[in-house]
């Protein structure tokens, strides 16, 4: 989908500021609130905004350990990943899973608990028992020095 200038700038300023007014938002990319709610409208309606959410500090929700966990399967079968996505889809813990290739796994995990006994918790609980699996190696967050939610809009001068 092509966007001009103004959807950009409004994806670019969302991303940033989700609470932002509409009134706010238009005098920032220097476009009248009518339009500009209109815009925003449309691109809801579009799918390219998808929700709006608060972002929350881990820490200060005890939440201090982040690892990455490479899973393999023991079957390729699209019964057997569904099973799994369904199953880890219920773990809170797990922010984020990809179904990967290049690597001798075949999903990234990222997880948050509070901490190693909460992880190991997880681990040996649920995670290993989720009928399928059968390699599992984590690695953990030491430090995070680039965090964003932002994705990159190109839009038309």
């Amino acid at each position: 989908m092509q966007l001009d200038r103004y959807d950009g700038m409004i994806l670019q300023r969302l991303q940033s500021e989700g609470r932002i007014s509409n009134q706010e938002l238009a005098d920032a990319i220097s476009l009248s609130p009518s339009p500009c709610l209109r815009r925003v409208r449309q691109l809801e309606e579009d799918g390219l905004i998808d929700g709006y959410v608060a972002l929350l500090n881990a820490r200060k929700l005890g939440l201090n350990l982040m690892a990455f966990i490479h899973i393999s399967m023991d079957r390729h079968t699209p019964e057997r990943f569904e099973h799994f996505e369904q199953t880890i889809s219920q773990y809170p813990e797990v922010l984020e899973c990809h179904l990967i290739t290049g690597q001798s796994a075949d999903y990234l995990l990222k997880v948050i608990v509070e901490d190693m006994d909460a992880f190991q918790q997880f681990l040996l609980n649920k995670l290993t028992r989720v009928e399928g699996v059968n390699g599992v190696q984590s690695s953990f967050v030491l430090k995070s020095p680039i965090r964003s939610t932002a994705l990159p809009i190109q839009h038309k001068a």
